[in-house]
């Protein structure tokens, strides 16, 4: 029977991966949540967003739940 589940570690604080996607749901919901016409006027938007975003020094408040 126990070679049936497979135990994986969880750390207990955000994984890089976690905190990614977070960052990246965070960039898709305040900048990139239109049509954008070009790929330069989108890497100037993402340059501002992040340059403003870096400037407020925001952090992740990830928390685990179950």
């Amino acid at each position: 029977m126990r070679d049936r589940f497979e135990f994986v570690y969880t750390p207990k604080h955000g994984s890089w991966l976690n905190m990614a996607e977070i960052e990246i749901n965070v960039l898709v919901g305040q900048c990139l949540d239109r049509r954008i016409d070009s790929l330069e006027l989108m890497r100037k938007e993402v340059a501002a967003w992040q340059q403003r975003h870096n400037h407020l020094d925001a952090k992740i408040n990830w928390q685990f739940t179950t």
